[in-house]
């Protein structure tokens, strides 16, 4: 294998992150968060300069952020739209468009203070309005917005002043500063419609949409009223090249200067004199998502045959040369699960075949599976080695390979026995998962189980920020989603970020974000 540049920088670091991001998530006693300090950033004096363009395999699916699942429109949409709290580059909650926050003495009322002088690019001005109606809106069952489960602990959202927030909660909610930093979580302006901002975004992001030609590219220009440092780019273009191969043949000839592969084998063929390849671990998670809702998965020994029947590590050998981790369900490292500590930690087709006994399904079972082509590389070759595998255990996975886009709305819809996918990953928890396996998370359905036992220790992880006890919690809600094999998790792996030589300044983040885009330049 050819030697790349390994970033592990800000996956060890999200060790100790992950405790300080507890913490500033839910403060002791009538605190402040660590944030509430810092100062503003202001803009830089000068012209923005250069040009990127960036390979990528597909076109965003929507512009309107609130229902942004697919990797590639929350990868455009992070560089457009602002959220109250960011991430910095080691995943600690940081200010973004609240310069603090403070939790009440019974953490029932977190405050934010808001940054003054923000404008969205339509020119509207930024304040405790834009916030209110955006939380409000979020909250709203009928928006079918992605994020609303983070938002389950509000009631009510007041606004003492133009440039103050009060968010008024039924229980303590530790993982709401770090939820509030998702581009799921967008700001956007008072009475702004979706029709509209999906065909014309207006955010107070570093850039600001200038043109999209569809399935073609989309281009996007420095916003030049950010509130933050200038960016240093005049343009961002995501330019469609289904192909991964065809996006290497691109950086090579110079037409593209960047682009992010998550086959590591493309990646190595990508290297040269004039592009480099940099690999940084990712908190996003390979999965076999199963419906429990549905037909044969709606009983546990099916689900528990199936989980005992694949062994993971030969799915990553197979979809990613090894390059990567087998996981359990909880990926940041402050909060990881352990692998070994699920019903058949390696694989054991004895034990798969009791349990199908068990299930009065000896003579096997049929299980239909969606699987993504174009948004990731790995996809259709793990489906494959999982059919494989799952067949010597009498269990027959139908695989139905879709494009991007019809997967998403299959997957958002539910519309699906199986799934194989590729999942982010955040640094807490609740924002992980509690949108998914609660039985009033909004994205339940997508899911396919819940129980009262893991709502109960949701609850819990919310209600308390002291970093061990959340660990606990955790653990056993680890232990409850593999005891009954709500999914079967396979393997955490890499991104390669290929770029020219004349591209500087840019950072990989280990939960994908592009965010450092803000700071690059090209020579």
């Amino acid at each position: 294998m050819s030697p790349r540049t390994r970033t592990t920088r800000g996956w060890i670091a999200a060790v100790a992150s992950a405790a300080v991001l507890a913490l500033a998530a839910c403060s002791s006693p009538a605190s402040t968060s660590p944030s509430e300090t810092a100062e503003p950033s202001t803009a830089t004096a000068g012209t923005a300069g250069g040009d990127l363009v960036i390979g990528v395999t597909s076109d965003p699916d929507t512009l309107f952020p609130w229902k942004a699942t697919q990797f590639q429109a929350v990868r455009v949409l992070e560089q457009i739209y602002g959220t109250l709290t960011e991430f910095d580059q080691d995943l600690n909650v940081v200010p973004g468009l609240a310069t603090s926050w403070e939790t009440s003495e019974d953490g029932t009322q977190l405050t934010l203070t808001l940054r003054e002088g923000v404008t969205f690019t339509d020119g509207t001005a930024f304040d405790s309005a834009s916030v209110t109606s955006s939380l409000e809106a979020i909250m709203d069952e009928a928006n079918a917005a992605v994020a609303r489960s983070s938002l389950s602990q509000v009631t009510s959202v007041d606004a003492p002043d133009a440039s103050t927030v009060v968010l008024n909660l039924s229980a303590p909610d530790a993982a709401l500063p770090a939820n509030l930093a998702t581009v799921n979580m967008a700001m956007l302006p008072a009475g702004a419609v979706e029709a509209d901002l999906n065909t014309t975004p207006n955010g107070t992001g570093p850039f600001m949409l200038d043109e999209r030609i569809p399935s073609q590219s989309i281009v996007l220009a420095a916003n030049p009223d950010y509130w933050g440092d200038a960016p240093t780019l005049a343009s961002v273009e995501y330019r469609v090249i289904p192909d991964e191969s065809s996006i290497v043949s691109a950086l090579q000839s110079g037409n593209v200067q960047f682009a992010v592969f998550d086959d590591p084998l493309v990646a190595q063929t990508a290297e040269g004199p004039s592009v480099t390849v940099e690999t940084t671990p990712q908190l996003s998670y390979h999965v076999l998502q199963l419906n429990a809702q549905r037909g044969d998965l709606a009983d546990v020994n099916v689900r528990l045959a199936m989980q005992c029947a694949i062994d993971r590590q030969q799915v990553l050998d197979t979809a990613a040369l090894g390059e990567g981790e087998v996981t359990g369900p909880i990926t940041s490292p402050a909060y990881k699960s352990d692998p070994d500590a699920r019903p058949c930690p390696t694989r054991d087709l004895d034990k798969a075949a009791e349990y199908l006994a068990k299930a009065g399904k000896s003579d096997g079972v049929t299980i239909n599976t969606i699987v993504s082509q174009g948004e990731y590389a790995t996809s259709v070759n793990e489906a494959q080695n999982l059919a494989a595998q799952l067949a010597e255990a009498n269990i027959t996975l139908n695989i139905e390979v879709l494009e991007s886009g019809t997967y998403v709305d299959r997957w958002i819809a539910a519309d699906f026995d199986a799934a194989v996918a590729l999942n982010g990953g955040r640094p807490d928890p609740d924002g992980m998962y509690g949108r998914y396996f609660t039985s009033t998370g909004n994205l339940n359905e997508v899911a396919g189980y819940s129980s009262p036992e893991l709502d109960a220790l949701f609850a819990e992880g919310k209600a308390t920020s002291d970093p061990e006890t959340r660990k606990e919690i955790y653990a056993q809600v680890s232990a409850e989603l593999e005891d009954n094999a709500a999914w079967i998790w396979l393997f955490t792996s890499y991104t390669y970020t290929a770029t020219a030589s004349s591209v500087q300044g840019f950072t990989p983040m280990a939960n994908g974000s592009l965010q450092s885009l803000r700071t690059t330049t090209v020579g």
